[in-house]
């Protein structure tokens, strides 16, 4: 199935989507592609908020934006991994079956298929700027990564 109609059928039930994408079978490429696709779309949704931020204080937007593409591209990949090994150890504390793969898609599948709320994020953080409005879309977008996350991580767990 196309990504852009795995990303549908997420917020229609991640669960099943992450159990499908593990039937596809355990490919590290496939779940390294969606985290770097995922951290790709997070540096898209920060330009706007850059732009601003130089805009406003003076700063070089160009200094700006390989600060953010260096943590986002090369550090925030291996926080990730490090993060889903944790969800895995406490996957296997509560009795779980799945696996260090599962655990990754699971969170990497998360984060990619709630990147449109990521990219709708940078707009308003670029165009409106601090405040309740910035602040409601995050919230929406935390709540919604969570679910994906935990739900395809219950999937995964149930899974084998």
């Amino acid at each position: 199935m196309a990504i852009t109609r795995n990303i549908t059928a997420t917020y229609r039930g991640p669960g099943r989507v992450v159990r499908q994408l593990l039937s596809l079978g355990e490919r590290e490429d496939r779940a390294l592609a969606y985290l770097m696709a995922s951290c790709v779309q997070i540096f898209i949704a920060q330009l706007p908020r850059l732009a601003r931020e130089a805009h406003l204080t003076g700063e070089d937007l160009n200094m700006l934006m390989g600060a953010s593409l260096m943590a986002l591209i090369f550090i925030a990949p291996l926080l990730f991994y490090v993060i889903a090994l944790l969800a895995r150890l406490v996957g296997r504390i509560f009795g779980g079956k799945g696996t260090a793969y599962g655990a990754r898609l699971a969170l990497f599948w998360a984060l990619l298929a709630s990147s449109p709320l990521i990219l709708f994020h940078g707009l308003v953080s670029g165009f409106i700027g601090p405040g309740l409005e910035k602040q409601a879309v995050g919230l929406i977008w935390f709540v919604v990564f969570m679910w994906f996350w935990i739900g395809g991580s219950i999937a995964q767990e149930r899974s084998e």
